[in-house]
């Protein structure tokens, strides 16, 4: 049995383990990441009421691996000009489903905006996974690769929609004292 199948029991243990949600986050942020073999993952919460959101966790695998655009210190509006420039997020804003790109390069302007990722990001293929409650969006969980392409599988998935439900209350209480 490999990490990733026992992502869902392990993001749970972290969460019954009681801690602030800050802490409990940034675990849950490098479980993924190391669960799923990416270089890098990071979680983007919002305050869905103000429209405003920050890229608040990052794990990288190493040093070598790009932090641009990860930690944002400040909040900062997210449903002005970053959905008309960026697909992604305006499916996570529409309620839309996760996106699971397994490659950038590969993707369609429908799915998203190659030259966005590129400059924004750097990354090659990423999972867009939207952490949605009451028809509000609280944060994007974003897991991904640089060096190549890569195929996500039907069980990688699977672990990450199950763990998506359980990570909206903690972001609820993490805004909340952020």
């Amino acid at each position: 049995m490999n990490a990733i199948d026992t992502l869902t029991y392990t993001v749970t243990e972290l969460i019954n383990q009681g801690q602030p949600p800050g802490p409990t986050l940034d675990a849950i942020v490098a479980c993924v990441g190391q669960s799923l073999d990416a270089d890098r993952c990071f979680l983007y919460v919002r305050r869905p009421a103000l429209g405003l959101g920050r890229t608040a966790f990052c794990w990288r695998r190493s040093a070598d691996i790009p932090t641009k655009n990860t930690i944002q210190p400040q909040w900062q509006a997210d449903t002005t000009d970053l959905p008309n420039e960026d697909p992604l997020i305006r499916a996570g804003l529409a309620m839309k489903p996760s996106v699971y790109v397994d490659d950038v390069e590969a993707a369609g302007p429908q799915v998203l905006n190659r030259q966005f990722e590129q400059e924004t990001f750097g990354h090659r293929a990423l999972i867009h996974a939207h952490i949605q409650k009451d028809g509000q969006l609280w944060g994007i969980l974003q897991p991904c690769m640089f060096d190549g392409p890569r195929h996500w599988t039907a069980p990688e998935k699977e672990q990450i929609e199950a763990i998506l439900p359980r990570l909206q209350p903690l972001i609820a209480a993490y805004v909340v004292s952020a």
